[in-house]
């Protein structure tokens, strides 16, 4: 029967007996001694072996001894292996190269064993030659004569190869468990938390530890999240947000490598410079810090903690390393699948919101033409007029958001930056929000810069940004609040800020504020439409200029401050001046003729309606053939042309034209739903003089229409 182990880690085993007869050797009792020496591989002609007969490192020894177990001859085996002479293992002094630790076990087996007729198996550590202990396996068994024992022969195989690999499967086999219990624990899981929460309770409990969490390294690299750790009962969480400086420079430079921190004896091996203080500050004494990094960047770190110094062993590093890999991996599908259901989710609200924004405007529009209809008198006409048109432009207004979104989503927005003073641009923006916070009759302060604070940046972008941020304090400020606007220069940068004393937003959602299509469940009761695109266009504009943009707010009901920063103009040139309208341009409309082109029967007859009114000699067409009959007839100096029309597109239309001899010099503007920049130059490419987006504001019609005066004139 095995004994119990002398080590912990490989143990030697001791067998007595417990093999059957017919797995050893079979010896008669008559067997010449002849044979004897044979299978010691003695030569018969001499005491000793000649040199080199067993290699020093061989795994078998033969060994022989009398009857009362005393070796009495030589083993040249034993020697080879040992390295003992016959005069040192003679008699029982082959005991001497056993471990110290098995000897006295050994040899009260080996008493008990050679007067016994029985096989004998031992399982010891024997010394080998270059010092080293090597587990060996002894199967002897008696040859006898009759009743008695004449000597007993036998084999030691050096099984210590063995021993390691059967160890190292135990311990490949102990390792796969344990990942497999923790993919099986987490595999449905659906929270990141949890998942690291499981993981670090499951390697912890494995490991002995006192404590074991998952840190998430911040994109920045310098800082790591503890969001969720397990630990013994008793021991504090370590739950919260550090500096990677905590562990040391050269322990930090080596987990941005992917290099692990393996502290055995926190006093002894590190300095408070090296991170003791940190370790000691939370009752660590030693730790493993396995660090993962994914392409070429620190992404996880997975902590062991241990209360009391311990040696940690290789194998015990190689787990850890292989559980961080292993749930890094889980949680980034966990977060991966949680993002596209967040997304799809926000997606189903931001159609719903859509719908109920574009239907929103249409019904004041038909009850405006309702009136217009039953009450006929000016007043009435007018009132009617006004809704349709700021319904119109809110229209408009929701759709060029959303356009410039994809645009800008799709990198097909290119900035026109010129040096251009912020004070303009903050005058010009407050026109365009002026509506919204005169009908919610708020108080709006504005602290204009000096006229030498110059930004290099778009204009138009930058009126859109503050207005989407006035706009914005307008919607979430209870009717008659505050609004402040005000900006000034730090350094290289211009700092604008819009402030509110409204709804505020709780600092649990201040992250979200600047996601796509957002609107916080606080503000519900206070939104007055939108799509939740407005501040996510402000980020991207913002940071489009190379600038950045914060929010800060103390909560509910504690209003809003909204701080914008963008780089300062590198040389102070005075801005361009705007385009002045031509004066005498109204004058030049009755001899101008103009086309319309467009598909649409009632934005055909309306716009031409209006044109009428304006003083033009009009025609139409609805189709890019009937438009090119219409040209020969009509000759006019501009053609306001659609580009998506039935039998030959707006395209090929301005082609024909400008290859007809008679009409090549028309002025064609294009009149057209697309309007992005690629947009534009594609029309320009094709020869049109002007680009015109739907829905077309009056003055921008009228400006192209002067326009093709002056040019044509």
């Amino acid at each position: 029967m095995r004994e119990p182990a002398a080590r912990p880690c490989v143990s030697p085993h001791v067998r007595q007996g417990n093999r059957p007869a017919d797995e050893l050797p079979s010896v008669a009792s008559s067997r010449p001694m002849l044979e004897t020496d044979a299978l010691l591989g003695r030569d018969l002609r001499a005491d000793h072996p000649p040199a080199g007969t067993f290699a020093p490192n061989h795994s078998t020894i033969v060994w022989a001894t009398d009857a009362q177990g005393d070796i009495r001859r030589p083993l040249p085996s034993w020697e080879a292996f040992t390295g003992q002479s016959f005069e040192a293992y003679a008699g029982q002094g082959w005991l001497a190269a056993v471990h110290p630790d098995d000897r006295p076990r050994v040899a009260r087996l080996w008493r008990e064993g050679v007067g016994n007729p029985n096989p004998i198996d031992i399982d010891y550590r024997l010394r080998r030659r270059d010092g080293t202990y090597r587990h060996v396996s002894a199967h002897g068994s008696p040859l006898v004569d009759g009743d008695q024992v004449r000597e007993f022969v036998g084999v030691c195989v050096d099984i210590s190869a063995r021993l390691e690999a059967e160890a190292s499967l135990k311990r490949s086999e102990e390792r796969f468990r344990l990942l497999d219990r923790v993919g099986q624990a987490t595999r449905t899981l659906t929270d990141a938390n949890r998942v690291m929460e499981i993981t670090a309770r499951l390697l912890g409990e494995y490991l002995g530890a006192t404590r074991c969490a998952y840190a998430d390294v911040e994109p920045d690299g310098n800082r790591f999240t503890i969001r969720s750790d397990w630990s013994m009962p008793g021991v504090p969480s370590s739950a919260g947000v550090y500096s990677l400086d905590l562990f040391g420079r050269a322990a930090t430079t080596s987990l941005r490598r992917g290099q692990h921190l393996v502290v055995r004896d926190v006093d002894r091996e590190l300095g408070d410079e090296g991170g003791a203080l940190m370790f000691n500050a939370i009752g660590v004494k030693a730790i493993i810090c396995a660090g993962l990094v994914k392409d070429g960047r620190l992404v996880a770190m997975m902590a062991v903690h241990q209360a009391a110094p311990r040696d940690w062993t290789a194998r015990e590093v190689t787990l850890v390393a292989d559980v961080v890999d292993r749930c890094w991996a889980h949680i980034e599908r966990v977060r991966d699948s949680a993002m596209l259901r967040d997304q799809d989710r926000r997606k189903d609200e931001f159609l719903a919101t859509l719908a109920h924004e574009l239907r929103n405007p249409l019904a004041p529009m038909k009850y405006a033409v309702a009136m217009m209809r039953l009450a006929p008198e000016p007043s009435a006409q007018a009132r009617a007029q006004d809704v349709i048109d700021r319904q119109v432009t809110q229209m408009a207004r929701l759709i060029d958001d959303l356009l410039d979104l994809s645009r800008i989503n799709r990198g097909l927005i290119q900035l026109q930056c010129e040096p251009v003073r912020l004070r303009t641009l903050m005058e010009r923006a407050v026109e365009t929000a002026r509506p919204a916070i005169d009908t919610a009759r708020h108080r709006l302060e504005v602290r204009l810069p000096d006229d030498d604070l110059m930004l290099q940046a778009d204009p138009a972008r930058i009126i859109q940004v503050i207005g989407n941020l006035l706009n914005n304090a307008a919607k979430y400020t209870p009717d008659g609040g505050e609004i402040r606007l005000a900006a000034w220069f730090e350094g290289r940068h211009a700092v604008l800020e819009v402030a509110d004393n409204g709804i505020g937003i709780p600092p649990a959602d201040q992250g979200k504020l600047f996601q796509m299509f957002t609107q916080l469940n606080h503000s519900a009761g206070r939104a007055q439409g939108g799509l939740g695109i407005g501040l996510s266009l402000v980020r991207t504009l913002v940071q489009m200029h190379g600038g950045s943009v914060r929010v800060f707010s103390e909560g509910l009901d504690e209003g809003t401050r909204f701080t914008v920063e963008l780089p300062l103009a590198e040389t102070e040139r005075p801005p361009r001046a705007a385009p002045e309208d031509d004066g005498d341009a109204a004058g030049q409309t009755s001899a101008r003729r103009v086309m319309v082109v467009e598909d649409n029967r009632d934005g055909l007859e309306t716009l031409l309606a209006l044109l009428d009114m304006l003083g033009y000699e009009v025609a139409g067409a609805s189709d890019g053939r009937e438009a090119l009959e219409v040209a020969r007839r009509f000759h006019p100096h501009v053609v306001l042309l659609d580009l998506g029309l039935p039998v030959m597109d707006g395209f090929e239309v301005a082609r024909a034209l400008r290859d007809d001899p008679a009409l090549k010099d028309v002025f064609i503007a294009a009149l057209t739903g697309w309007g992005a920049e690629n947009d534009r130059r594609r029309t320009a490419e094709a020869g049109f003089d002007a680009h015109l987006t739907k829905p077309v504001e009056l003055s921008a019609l009228e400006a192209a229409l002067a326009q093709s005066g002056l040019a044509r004139a």
